[in-house]
């Protein structure tokens, strides 16, 4: 005898299910990719973050690309199908912390938890203001004024700021409140720059030499790679070794590492354009760049795994904070991605 369902459960029985979410965060603009069951039974599913109506990319009964919307704050995800609403799944959104501004890598963070970036420019284009200091608060304020093509920022023990410019292939040195000198010249095409344990600051040139200025402001070549059409990213990871990103012409870029003696070898190779680069505490990198063409942060462990973390447009460096969350900077823009998803494993 055939069973009768009532329409409660015939509703169950159909409700949109997700099973999985990835990445695990995303800015405005980023591609969520949602995996589940029942997803477009009844016709063409909506995606809500919150209140907010995502842009389908593509829509399946199992398979969902949604676009994250500009005004999404909430990373509660839900699935609407055939007038029936999946549960809540979480993902984190991060937050606008600035914006017109012009990054070209890396923010730098001091020890407080200030945020400092760049309006950079285009080649010899002189801006109103040259850095902006973001506060805990996210107020931004102009920091330093009438320094050509901004590029590479990174601050020493003592709290102080350097910053390359590729106009003039001179590092400056910035006082805690704004007061700018020379600290050494004839970097070629400066870009970006990174400190050692000992204090001693590399430099990348697009020429792709990588220099190294000791304390004394002696000025030594440490390293050549290909040059590269963008500009270089540096940080120093486990082991003291310098890591080294720039985009070249080819879709299957590498990160390189250094060691102290300036050997030079592949760490991880099928990259798209990847550009900022930092550690997390536990030695995990996350470079700004695409793996796959999906576009965002990606995270390579110390076994060199790699996969997408975050999804998002024009993010071009990042930084993590005290509180271990992370700074994204775009074309024009910060984000902040809050610590409970930062270092958090991929699921």
């Amino acid at each position: 005898m055939a069973t009768k369902h009532t329409a409660a459960e015939q509703a169950t029985a159909q409700r949109p299910k997700i099973a999985s979410i990835q990445p695990p965060a995303a800015i405005s603009g980023g591609e969520l990719y949602i995996r589940g069951q029942n997803l477009a039974s009844g016709g063409r599913p909506v995606v809500r973050l919150g209140n907010q109506t995502a842009h389908l990319v593509v829509a399946s009964d199992s398979y969902i690309i949604a676009r994250v919307p500009e005004a999404a704050i909430v990373g509660e995800v839900s699935v609407v199908a055939g007038g029936v609403t999946s549960e809540i799944r979480e993902t984190h959104l991060g937050i606008q912390i600035a914006d017109s501004l012009h990054p070209v890598a890396n923010p730098a963070v001091d020890r407080d938890g200030n945020v400092f970036s760049t309006f950079s420019g285009s080649r010899g284009q002189k801006s109103p203001v040259s850095i902006y200091r973001v506060d805990t608060n996210y107020n931004s304020k102009p920091f330093v004024t009438d320094l050509m093509n901004p590029t590479g920022l990174a601050f020493d023990r003592e709290g102080i700021l350097y910053v390359s410019s590729r106009y003039d292939g001179i590092v400056y040195q910035i006082t805690r409140g704004g007061n700018m000198s020379v600290f050494v010249e004839g970097m070629g095409v400066a870009t970006g720059i990174a400190f050692d344990r000992e204090e001693n600051l590399y430099v990348g040139d697009r020429s792709g030499t990588i220099f190294k200025i000791s304390r004394s402001r002696q000025i030594y070549v440490f390293a050549t790679l290909e040059p590269s059409i963008a500009a270089y990213h540096l940080a120093f990871g486990p082991e003291d070794y310098l890591y080294v990103t720039g985009p070249t012409t080819s879709s299957f870029d590498s990160v390189h590492r250094i060691s102290k003696a300036g050997e030079v070898e592949t760490f991880y190779r099928g990259l798209g354009r990847p550009q900022g680069i930092a550690f997390d505490a536990a030695g995990n990198l996350y470079v700004a760049a695409s793996l796959s063409g999906r576009r965002g942060v990606i995270r390579i462990d110390p076994q060199r795994r790699a996969e997408q973390y975050l999804s998002g447009p024009g993010i071009v460096g990042l930084a993590f904070t005290p509180s271990k969350s992370i700074i994204l900077a775009t074309h024009n823009a910060l984000f902040r991605v809050d610590a409970e998803i930062a270092g958090r494993p991929l699921p």
